[in-house]
């Protein structure tokens, strides 16, 4: 029996994991359960392709500079 996608939302939810991962379809048991990413990522992704690059663009470079001063901050 396969659960509809309401169940296995319900199921994920309640383990505090997501669906992907009880999918076996990535073995973060985290990856993208803020809405408010999802909402973000789903809003990038319906922009054009020269826009989706800037903004990925700039967000790796925002990245980067946090990585650089966790790096040297330990």
């Amino acid at each position: 029996m396969t659960p509809s996608i309401e169940v296995a939302k319900k199921m994920a939810s309640l383990l505090d994991t997501t669906v992907g991962y009880l999918l076996g379809e990535t073995e973060q048991t985290n990856l993208l359960k803020d809405p408010s990413m999802l909402q973000r990522l789903n809003q990038i992704s319906s922009l054009s392709d020269n826009d989706k690059h800037c903004i990925l663009y700039t967000i790796d470079g925002l990245l980067q500079n946090v990585r650089t001063k966790q790096a040297f901050a330990k």
